[in-house]
């Protein structure tokens, strides 16, 4: 049987079965994030107290709550089950500045190549450690000599076991260049995050138009799973502009979310098809496609992801279209200096 659980002081209140930890639960609802680290019940970082209620612990008290702690009434969400009803006092993540920053090491657990020029990465962090992260966030793989290289994650936050990457090869780049011919599985990575402000807000109901440009499909790939993960009912239309058909790296998965979630509409924009595509579908630059499709933006949320110079094209227009500055939201897909 279902348990009902409230959290205070925020007063959020979801279902947790008599078999699931509590934080899990609390991970698919929307608009609450509650803080954890290794989700192990190691690192203490989802600590909350009980004010009503009482918990278990399969394999018992987790070592990251002492026994003092326990008779206090302290609990780790990420570990415990319910046994009634609960209400629990614990802080929740309210925005990115709210999530911890952190420099871990990881391993390429392996590499998938998607297209010819994009590969994706799956990170695993130490076991001891999990990234807590918002839907869109980015992370830094941090290089041995000082330099930076950013990446956008591709999971969404609830499948956190492995972190996902979509790395598309830059003509000389030092360090895609390495991914594509050097790198081998188990490889040895350090990388801080979560960083930037590029995350799904989940506190309106307006339509959401999301818009990816080449890789830039991988932070909106994130947020929308972790939309339909957490049941959001708003409108959610993903745009996604390339040059040719095989640049739509994972076609298929839209596609198929298409059939799988009625609110969720998929318009893949191609701005040079080749004679071999077979292509019937849009042409152009797919801000185009979007002013075409909503002359009016005002009641809207636009995410945008992708090159500066689809993201610089796109915002004028979108602006005499009436979509506020506050409802705006966009990542830039810069490469990196040597």
């Amino acid at each position: 049987m279902p348990y009902h659980v409230t959290i205070q002081p925020s007063g959020h209140e979801f279902q947790v079965t008599e078999n699931e930890a509590v934080l899990d639960a609390a991970l698919r609802e929307k608009g609450s994030v509650l803080p954890y680290g290794c989700r192990n019940g190691t690192c203490g970082s989802c600590m909350g107290t009980i004010l009503a209620g009482e918990v278990s612990y399969p394999e018992g008290r987790p070592p990251g709550l002492s026994e003092r702690e326990q008779a206090d009434g302290k609990v780790l969400l990420c570990q415990a089950r319910p046994r009634s009803d609960l209400v629990i006092e614990a802080r929740e993540v309210r925005a990115g500045g709210d999530i911890a920053v952190k420099t871990l090491p990881c391993r390429v657990e392996r590499r998938e190549l998607l297209a010819p020029d994009v590969m994706r990465l799956y990170l695993k962090p130490p076991n001891t450690e999990r990234l807590q992260f918002l839907a869109g966030q980015y992370v830094d793989i941090l290089l041995a000599d000082g330099r930076r290289r950013s990446f956008s994650l591709a999971n969404p936050p609830h499948a956190d076991a492995l972190l996902e990457l979509h790395a598309r090869r830059v003509p000389g780049g030092f360090f895609t260049g390495y991914i594509f011919d050097k790198m081998k599985d188990k490889a040895l990575l350090r990388f801080q995050g979560p960083l930037g402000t590029f995350f799904l807000r989940e506190d309106s109901s307006r339509p959401i138009i999301l818009i990816g440009g080449g890789t830039g499909f991988a932070p909106l790939k994130g947020m929308l799973e972790h939309a339909f993960h957490i049941g959001m009912d708003r409108s959610l239309h993903l745009y996604w502009g390339a040059r040719a058909r095989v640049d739509l790296y994972l076609d298929e998965l839209p596609r198929r979310w298409v059939e799988e979630r009625p609110n969720f509409h998929y318009t893949p924009v191609l701005s040079e098809p080749r004679p071999d595509d077979g292509w019937t579908g849009r042409v152009g630059w797919v801000h185009e496609a979007v002013a075409a499709d909503y002359p009016d933006l005002s009641g809207c949320e636009v995410y945008l992801s992708g090159p500066p110079p689809m993201i610089e094209a796109a915002k004028p227009v979108f602006a005499a279209q009436g979509l506020p500055a506050e409802q705006l939201f966009y990542d830039s897909f810069e490469f990196s200096a040597r």
